[in-house]
């Protein structure tokens, strides 16, 4: 009897042991790829919509002391490209006090 007891003991450990050791080998490859419903690591697949919204409605910007185009472009929402593309004859590394760009 005693036999019989070990060997169905023996068989139910291994089942055991099979299924820990598959679910080790599903959450070690799923956390390798990435794999998962962390809403704080999916940020990126969510439209952005306020990143194609200037952040302010001026037409124009008058210039500060201290200010660069970088600056600017983050203050306002408009891109770099746009306020130079709107102001030809601006040169970025010379911006002046009181220069107004344009932003529309």
């Amino acid at each position: 009897m005693d036999k019989k007891k070990n060997s169905q003991i023996t068989r139910i450990l291994a089942v055991l042991a099979l299924a820990a050791t598959a679910l080790i080998l599903v959450l070690t490859i799923g956390g390798a790829t990435g794999g998962g419903d962390d809403p704080a690591k999916d940020s990126g697949n969510k439209p952005r919509k306020q990143a194609n919204r200037p952040k302010t409605k001026q037409k124009t910007y008058e210039v500060k002391a201290g200010d660069t185009l970088t600056g600017i472009a983050q203050k306002t929402g408009i891109p770099i490209a746009r306020i130079e593309k709107l102001n030809p004859d601006l040169d970025p590394q010379a911006l002046t006090l009181g220069q107004k760009l344009k932003l529309r």
